[in-house]
């Protein structure tokens, strides 16, 4: 017998300008350091590359959609909730009530000299996702009519290679959303390596799905892992089609390399992090609003930038830019200006920020 698959929660509206496609999970959290034998308490939490860029697109004043399933259990409403809470529409969400919401648990290390302690700064990522409602995507989302209502308008779509991992049905509906190619929508892909989700399927799947992208997106210390190789010039070669290839090095430079050889370096702010989880993906969407926005290259990169220094100075996924004239004044910046730049849990310091305007900077950064 058929899953009786239902829709997610409906918010009217027009069609949003980006779409995201993928899974998100509950996340457990941790209470203190130590193997997760020691933890006595977790706090629940949700996460996902694809929701984590929605939800800092719309932030960034991008009207976004995200699509995915879930299941119909407590995670699967707790994940709708909070991803509708940042302003994402929801709507074309299908919920699956046969199949269960992915979940991970995070172990974070710690100095309790514990034999399976990790150690100090050390973390690792449980997945408990096997079967999960999101293994289910595959083409016939494309029959949906709220998920056609949303790709119909969209200016964007934004995928990445943790859905192809998920299931043979997942890779199918990757490979259709990347072959639908629409004039004046532009499709973005982040390689988003995860070495855990390839131990029993084919990465050779990869090339051919990057390759087919407008805007490619990758890590240059995961490429080197998937590819052999994180130098910009060699992934250019390597990946000649998308019109962009943008390759970030970490915490140092990010390098954008045009189809007709241009390249463009920018390199990344001085950040005080308190938590590295979801800057990968709030440099995506910083990125991605700047694509949006028209923005020329360097002020696309530095938005990407500012947008992942503020997520690595607060707790969590999510993190909210300072005032736009602050922005603004930073995109604007000269090259000295950019580099004496200072990003920390008490704001953002630097000479191109307005003398006026560093309390306000503060006070983003705690709401």
């Amino acid at each position: 017998m058929p899953r009786q698959d239902t829709p997610g929660p409906a918010r009217p509206g027009p069609s949003p300008t980006a779409v995201c496609v993928g899974e998100s999970m509950a996340v457990l959290l941790p209470d203190r350091p130590g193997p997760l034998e020691a933890v006595e308490n977790f706090r629940l939490s949700v996460g996902g590359a694809e929701s984590n860029v929605a939800g800092a697109l719309t932030a960034l004043g991008v009207p976004t959609a995200w699509i995915s399933r879930v299941g119909d259990d407590g995670f699967g409403r707790r994940l709708l909730a909070e991803v509708a809470a940042r302003g994402v529409d929801v709507s074309a969400v299908a919920v699956d009530p046969h199949r269960p919401t992915g979940l991970y648990l995070k172990e974070v290390g710690g100095a309790t000299g514990h034999h399976h302690d990790l150690g100090p700064g050390r973390s690792r990522l449980h997945y408990h996702r096997r079967g999960s409602a999101a293994a289910a995507l595959s083409p016939a989302m494309l029959a949906d009519p709220a998920a056609v209502r949303l790709l119909s308008g969209a200016r964007l779509l934004h995928l990445s290679g943790i859905t192809a991992a998920l299931s043979d049905d997942c890779l199918a509906l990757l490979r259709a959303l990347l072959a639908d190619r629409r004039p004046g929508r532009t499709v973005s892909f982040d390689l988003n390596w995860r070495p855990a989700l390839w131990h029993d399927r084919d990465p050779a799947v990869l090339p051919p799905l990057l390759d087919a992208a407008d805007l490619l997106l990758i890590g240059a210390d995961e490429a080197e892992a998937a590819f052999g190789t994180g130098e910009p010039a060699a992934l250019r070669r390597r990946f000649a089609s998308p019109a962009t290839l943008v390759v970030k090095d970490a915490a140092r430079l990010v390098t954008a390399l045009e189809r007709d050889g241009t390249a463009v370096s920018e390199p990344a702010l001085a950040v005080e992090v308190v938590e590295a989880t979801g800057a990968g993906d709030a440099f995506a969407a910083g990125y991605l609003a700047g694509t949006v926005r028209g923005l020329d290259q360097r002020r696309r990169l530095r938005l990407g930038h500012l947008s992942a220094a503020c997520a690595l100075t607060a707790h969590g996924d999510q993190a909210e830019l300072p005032p736009a004239a602050v922005v603004a004044a930073l995109l604007d910046a000269s090259p000295a200006d950019w580099a004496a730049t200072r990003v920390s849990v008490e704001g953002i310091t630097g000479p191109a920020v307005p003398p006026d305007r560093s309390r306000d900077t503060r006070r983003a950064r705690a709401q």
